[in-house]
């Protein structure tokens, strides 16, 4: 017995010793990798409207772009039917149930009925609206399929196409709202962010290309490794807003918490990041509300801040977002004014109301001329305190952060909103002249003396006073106001204004175009003297009483050469000269 005991004591910390070493294993081994699943949906090939060319273009690119990063399902589907749709998304709720990040990528139409969403599978017809209900599947259905997913549900919508559904489509009920593009969201759910290709109420273009603006910034910068998808976005828009000339801008709508959320994580690294500091948390906490971007975020970020550096970059940034939604507001109320004034000039209405109308009009330009250079003062502000943090964030440790940013200091922050390059201002000036009838020559962003003269007339006809020498930004937004033509149709000679077009001028019988470009009535003719042929000589007729002798008759008017009168038919050959009958030519 004292034997046995002996070895069940040498045994039990042998085995305690083992069970120890196998726990400290398995607690040293790497976490688990999350699971991330994606979705993606492409519709090109509709069968009642006309096909669409680049959504499975872009379908292809994003489930590249996903699987490349490394994502454990990337199933993609394209041009499904709607009972398609509906098992396809039924599947992906079933892989997506034990998933820490989700995705769903969706490129083709997409429609917006009071205010809900829905994206229109290949079959769908809808002649009426209510035949969205059935042929068509809302953007709840989709949300509903990643709603058990931990970590993060993205939706990314490239749906914000100008739809022609919208256009025949009949509606049942005179107060149904079909709107264009797609509608604002508020997901209900936590860790969920729905991304637009172009912003609620606004149209998306398909670009020049292979592949829309929207999918080429995405592959671009959604799946970097470590970026938080947050700033990936903002990137993203940043992208579209330059290649689109600012007429395209991408958004996002949801929250997440404060930790990063990139889609791929970031490579390991070898050194701990040194410990934070108040200078530190306080820039993380600044950088975080400018990605936000809202006067919220701001205003929260003040509230725990309300001193120092990053403070007062944050109350400059608020002045911006104010200055925006000021000038925002004048422009609205400057093309409400414009609407007005064309509608009584249209209307023929009294000249009282018209000259009010011309008044306010005049009026509400000029508060949105003042409200630009607010914005612009308040952003200029901004940069250049955007530019001393750059810069002092560069110094070392020991120097302070107020220090001036060098003048050959560039910025490179994704937070900026960089203004649109100038040949892009220079095309949409030209192109908005054309639409207004004031530039007749093409939109190639070269600003010569054709397109001067185009905003001098601009100038003349609207009563504005820009600066001809260059297209601004101003000019622009004014010239958009006008929702019809401003400058007056002229016409080549020939033809005449009839509308928006030249008609060519048709004269009736008789009549003749002058030199007025007016038809002219073709007056007679009357018969004009003319002189004798050169060799004649004019000779005055002897007095009927004066001696005649062969020699002085020969040569006279009406006299031939022996002094005889001439016969009507040697009048007519003008045979009244000796050189004339001896030619010959006279009968």
């Amino acid at each position: 017995m004292k034997s046995g005991s002996l070895r069940l004591d040498r045994f039990f910390p042998r085995f305690f010793l083992g069970f120890l070493a196998a726990a400290l294993l398995l607690l040293c081994q790497p976490a688990f990798a999350e699971k991330r699943v994606a979705l993606v949906l492409a519709n090109s090939a509709y069968q009642n409207v006309a096909a669409l060319t680049n959504p499975v273009n872009d379908g292809t690119v994003m489930a590249a772009t996903l699987k490349d990063a490394g994502f454990d399902v990337v199933d993609f589907r394209r041009d499904l039917l709607a009972a398609e749709t509906r098992r396809a998304l039924r599947d992906f709720a079933d892989r997506a149930r034990d998933a820490d990040i989700a995705v769903v990528y969706y490129a083709g139409h997409g429609i917006e009925v009071d205010g809900a969403n829905y994206l229109i599978p290949v079959d769908a017809r809808l002649e009426r609206d209510t035949d969205v209900y059935d042929e068509a599947f809302s953007l709840d259905r989709i949300l509903i399929a990643i709603e058990p997913v931990r970590k993060l549900r993205l939706v990314i919508l490239d749906a914000c196409r100008d739809n022609p559904f919208a256009k025949s489509m009949k509606r049942t009920v005179a107060s149904r709202a079909i709107g264009q593009g797609l509608a604002k969201v508020e997901p209900s759910s936590p860790n969920m962010l729905i991304a637009y290709s172009a912003k609620a109420g606004s149209t998306a273009a398909d670009g020049d290309g292979k592949n829309s603006p929207f999918t080429i910034a995405l592959s671009r910068h959604l799946t970097t490794p470590g970026l938080d998808v947050r700033r990936a976005f903002g990137f993203v828009r940043d992208d579209v807003l330059k290649s689109t000339g600012n007429r395209q801008e991408p958004f996002v709508y949801g929250s997440l918490g404060g930790d990063d959320v990139p889609l791929v994580p970031a490579p390991a690294r070898a050194a701990q990041p040194p410990a934070p500091t108040a200078q530190s948390e306080a820039r993380r906490d600044y950088e975080l509300a400018l990605q936000v971007g809202n006067k919220s975020a701001l205003n929260a970020f003040l509230a725990q801040y309300p001193d120092g550096f990053y403070a007062s970059l944050a109350k400059l940034q608020l002045e911006k977002i104010a200055a925006e939604e000021t000038r925002v507001a004048a422009t609205e109320k400057a093309r409400l004014a414009e609407q007005e004034r064309a509608r009584l000039v249209a209307e023929g209405a009294q000249k009282a109301q018209q000259a009010k109308a011309d008044a306010a009009a005049g009026a509400a330009e000029q508060a949105r001329l003042a409200a630009e250079k607010a914005k612009q003062i308040a952003q200029d502000q901004a940069a250049a305190a955007e530019q001393k943090r750059a810069a002092a964030e560069t110094l070392p440790s020991d120097k302070t952060a107020a220090a001036p940013a060098p003048a050959d200091k560039e910025m490179n922050l994704a937070a900026l909103n960089a203004g649109p390059p100038q040949a892009d201002v220079t095309k949409s000036v030209q192109a908005e002249l054309r639409r207004v009838g004031c530039l007749t020559g093409a939109a190639d962003g070269d600003w010569n003396s054709s397109s001067q003269r185009s905003l001098m007339l601009f100038n003349r006809y609207a009563k504005t006073k820009f600066d001809t020498r260059l297209a601004s930004t101003d000019a622009l937004d004014a010239i958009k106001l006008k929702t019809s033509r401003v400058c007056p149709l002229v016409c080549e000679r020939g033809f005449k204004a009839d509308g928006d077009r030249c008609s060519k001028i048709a004269c009736a019988e008789g009549a003749f175009l002058n030199d007025d470009n007016e038809c002219e009535k073709r007056t007679a003719r009357k018969p004009v003297a003319r002189r004798d042929r050169p060799e004649a000589k004019r000779v005055i007729a002897r007095p009927s009483h004066a001696p005649t002798s062969p020699r002085t008759a020969a040569g006279l008017p009406g006299m031939g050469q022996s002094g005889e009168p001439l016969t009507g038919e040697q009048r007519v050959w003008g045979c009244n000269t000796n050189s004339a009958i001896m030619s010959g030519k006279c009968p």
